[in-house]
């Protein structure tokens, strides 16, 4: 589904990502893992179009998608859930929803959608008329999940979900990520809690300033002592 090979991607002077290639298989979740700074959530940025890459080639589904305007990459079927939320804060939560879906004009089929998203997160359904900014951080992190999920994506690009979230809430985000990809949606995760990501993903990805360092099933990975050692408090 996407093949990101051998990019390079710099800010400014500095060489940020260093001809790093990864491979999301259709169906399938696979993470990223490694300690801040260390470019995980530039390669998603450089996927969802919001940076452009100074060489190599990002294929999604047999396209090249590297250097593409990010809107023209939602429509091709790819949707970033940001670190940080980045809900608009002054804008209701239905006004957000409705705002991920801005690429279609199905309503029959955004109003489905919009059901789904709120039968996976009924907390948004309860707070339709609510400012985004006054959400907690927990309901902000399902809020942009659901306006990501609008514009029905086959590639989910999640960046750093957890982030500030309570233990309790953290596993219901993951649980959440579960089941979205259960139902067809392939996910490309990034996350500093590497104990969490390996536990739901297929395959995974170490990243160490800008480099792969280790890669391959998540499992495996979860239980190599390199790994438990450096990312997993073992």
């Amino acid at each position: 589904m996407l093949k990101v090979d051998n990019i390079n991607v710099y800010y400014g002077a500095i060489h940020a990502i260093k001809g790093i290639s990864i491979e999301v298989n259709e169906g399938k979740i696979v993470t990223l893992i490694g300690a801040n700074g260390a470019g995980k959530s530039t390669i998603l940025r450089t996927i969802s179009g919001l940076l452009k890459p100074k060489s190599g080639q990002i294929n999604f589904e047999g396209k090249n998608i590297a250097g593409i305007p990010a809107q023209d990459i939602v429509r091709l079927g790819i949707s970033q859930v940001p670190e940080g939320r980045r809900v608009f804060a002054n804008m209701t939560v239905l006004e957000n929803l409705e705002l991920g879906a801005y690429i279609r004009s199905d309503k029959k089929g955004i109003k489905e959608d919009m059901e789904v998203v709120f039968k996976r997160f009924p907390r948004l359904s309860e707070r339709l008329t609510q400012l985004a900014g006054t959400l907690s951080g927990g309901e902000q992190q399902m809020l942009a999940m659901g306006r990501a999920l609008m514009s029905r994506p086959r590639l989910l690009l999640l960046d750093e979900p957890s982030m500030g979230l309570a233990p309790l809430l953290v596993k219901e985000i993951f649980s959440i990520i579960k089941d979205i990809n259960a139902t067809g949606t392939t996910v490309l995760l990034v996350e500093q809690n590497a104990n969490m990501a390996l536990s739901i993903a297929n395959n995974a990805y170490v990243l160490e300033t800008g480099r792969i360092t280790l890669s391959g099933d998540a499992k495996e990975l979860a239980a190599s002592e390199e790994v438990r050692k450096a990312y997993l408090g073992g």
